[in-house]
């Protein structure tokens, strides 16, 4: 069951990413790839974050939101994290 999960949230957090760049435009020095591996680890960050705080995401959009909105945090946070080291 956790491996069904955990791609699951591979999964999601594909379609994060992506919608993480249609909500945050913008340039990214890392390109469509690395977008969608934030996407991925909002994804996962989101899940895992949810589980410890004891929060049951249930299928469908909260899904879908609680990924995006990592997706979201991981990518400000990349590009604060490349602005500073140029």
């Amino acid at each position: 069951m956790a491996e069904r999960t955990f791609l699951g949230w591979l999964l999601i957090g594909l379609v994060a990413g992506l919608l993480a760049k249609l909500l945050v435009p913008g340039r990214d020095p890392g390109g469509f790839v690395v977008t969608v591996l934030i996407g991925i680890a909002g994804a996962l960050l989101a899940g895992f974050v949810a589980e410890g705080a004891g929060v049951a995401i249930a299928d469908g959009w909260t899904s879908y939101g609680a990924a995006t909105l990592g997706a979201i945090v991981l990518l400000l946070l990349y590009r604060v994290v490349i602005a500073r080291r140029r």
